[in-house]
């Protein structure tokens, strides 16, 4: 089974780990803070790691003005939404799960790294639909 973790730093010790690991659905991709005691976590679809990397471009080109939040439905629905009355980040929530903050300074290796998990998370369920047919 194929699983691919990859831990995004920066220089003060914020850590962001982005795994992708097959699932019924397809693939699943899971955020974690792992510089925060508690670690919150979340877990998307790779439709909601696609909206993900076109919310961190938009807002990469927006901020420091505000935009519409995006929300995602299914498996793992999701809202994204663009806080920048805190020194611009990310605000991701799920379910009753604590908030995803996404800093600033992790935006451009959050969104490569997303580019590179999407397609890892496309050849899983195209394996785990062709395992069943």
């Amino acid at each position: 089974m194929y699983a691919r973790t990859r831990d995004i730093e920066d220089n003060k010790g914020v850590c962001l780990r982005v795994s992708v690991a097959p699932h019924p659905t397809g693939a699943m991709v899971t955020l974690e803070r792992r510089d925060q005691t508690h670690q919150p976590a979340i877990m998307l679809s790779l439709y909601g790691a696609e909206i993900l990397s076109g919310f961190l471009m938009s807002a990469r080109l927006t901020a420091p003005h505000s935009m519409p939040d995006e929300a995602t439905e299914g498996a793992f629905s999701a809202r994204f939404h663009l806080d920048c009355d805190h020194s611009h980040r990310i605000v991701i929530e799920q379910d009753e799960a604590p908030s995803l903050l996404i800093d600033v300074q992790l935006w451009d290796r959050l969104y490569a790294e997303l580019c590179l998990v999407t397609a890892h998370g496309r050849e899983l369920a195209r394996r785990a639909e062709a395992s069943v047919h």
